[in-house]
């Protein structure tokens, strides 16, 4: 089994925010994988033969708690998930996929790595745009994207069904030659 873990925050008002990248890539991945969401792990959680889809309800500082009870209820290892998140270290526009890494500053993939003893684990970074200066960081992720940066975030999206298709099939490896690099 493999899972797919968009992060985000479940309250509306978060909705188009760029911390909220992992659930909007997470959207189009379940628009076009046809996926119903249920309420499971503290989740919108959804299963489609041996795929899983998480969405954690936990708020972003927490989301270690949903990931860490999807893969101990189906036993799965740090190797069998890809996370997907928003990157304000990379330019908009610009996917970034790894195999492990720090949490880099962003409290959602802190609490992964807390929760399941690891920093080793597939993770697709969506680049949201360099914090401009003078901005605080938690004032930048938590803004609102424009509606020219809108129509981008629709561009990943469907870039992004492609990524999780080729990581399902063939891996890390043949994701991060094909799809590292500048999307839009």
């Amino acid at each position: 089994m493999k899972a797919i873990i968009g992060l985000g925050n479940p309250e509306e008002k978060y909705r188009f925010t760029r911390h909220n990248t992992g659930f909007l890539m997470m959207d189009e991945v379940l628009r076009a994988h046809n996926i119903t969401l249920s309420d499971k792990f503290n989740s919108f959680f959804g299963k489609s033969g041996d795929v899983l889809y998480l969405l954690p309800k936990t708020y972003m500082n927490l989301s270690g708690n949903a990931v860490i009870e999807l893969m101990n209820f189906y036993k799965l290892t740090n190797k069998d998930i890809l996370v997907i998140y928003d990157d304000a270290t990379i330019e908009f526009g610009v996917f970034r996929l790894k195999k492990s890494g720090s949490f880099g500053g962003h409290n959602g993939v802190k609490s992964i790595i807390n929760r399941i003893g690891t920093d080793v684990f597939d993770r697709l970074k969506v680049g949201v745009g360099l914090v401009p200066p003078n901005i605080p960081i938690d004032s930048f992720v938590l803004g609102k994207f424009s509606a020219d940066e809108l129509q981008g975030v629709s561009k990943m999206a469907q870039k992004t069904v492609e990524v999780v298709d080729c990581w399902l099939k063939e891996g890390i490896e043949k994701a991060q030659n094909k799809y590292n690099g500048k999307i839009i």
